[in-house]
């Protein structure tokens, strides 16, 4: 049973720095295409980045030279560093694969303050 957890959410003030973990069982992260996610309220869930098995990184535009995945294949792990937040980075966000499955975790809430 698959099953992503993500953590390191929190509220930051514009411009700052966080950094989001997903611990993954039940699936390893280095043989599958893996990716974050996010939810802005009343908004659909959006694409952020990918991660391939071959370590291929394609970013959506919006965070491009501001996020880093990366990941951590002996604790099984994916992590999603941010940095020069900006509050329309407001959102839940969630790990999955790429595409993404049903198995959606709970997610992890950024607020980013103006």
């Amino acid at each position: 049973q698959v099953q992503l957890v993500e953590s390191g959410g929190g509220l930051v003030q514009a411009g700052g720095s966080l950094r989001l973990s997903c611990a993954a069982s039940g699936i390893n992260v280095s043989n599958n295409d893996m990716g974050w996610y996010r939810q802005a309220p009343g908004k659909r869930r959006e694409f952020v980045v990918r991660l391939s098995s071959s370590g291929f990184t394609h970013y959506t535009a919006s965070v491009k030279g501001r996020f880093t995945i990366s990941r951590d294949n002996a604790l099984n792990t994916m992590y999603l560093q941010m940095s020069s937040l900006r509050p329309e980075d407001t959102a839940v966000y969630f790990c999955n694969q790429v595409p993404p499955s049903m198995n959606w975790g709970q997610g992890t809430q950024v607020t980013v303050s103006s």
